[in-house]
């Protein structure tokens, strides 16, 4: 039997694509996050997604919601796990702290 060469050689990585379009805002944003998910990914399947995608979005013109949809599931659970809410911040009245301090200097007192 005679093997095919071209059937066994390994297609090439698919490689990052140079659309960015300073000039339409919506347009960099979204290459923006493109080019930095392509940067951290390594599987070639996944970059071919990720390059279909944008293509799409430059060829439509602008269907970003959708863009973002197709992309989300390679950004990771960093942006679906934020919380835009305020960060808890624990507070304590000075009477309070001073007697808490006061437990704990007597409590190391009498330790020794």
């Amino acid at each position: 039997m005679v093997e095919n060469p071209e059937a066994k050689q390994p297609l090439p990585p698919p490689k990052k694509l140079l659309i960015d379009d300073p000039s339409n805002f919506q347009f960099h944003a979204a290459y923006l996050t493109y080019s930095d998910l392509f940067d951290k990914i390594a599987n070639p399947e996944t970059r071919k997604q990720l390059n279909d995608s944008i293509t799409v979005l430059k060829e439509s013109g602008g269907d970003y919601a959708r863009f973002y949809e197709s992309i989300d599931r390679f950004r990771g659970g960093d942006v679906a796990q934020q919380g835009f809410g305020r960060a808890f911040i624990k507070t304590q009245k000075k009477r309070e702290w001073r007697r808490k301090t006061q437990k704990h200097e007597r409590i190391s007192r009498h330790k020794k």
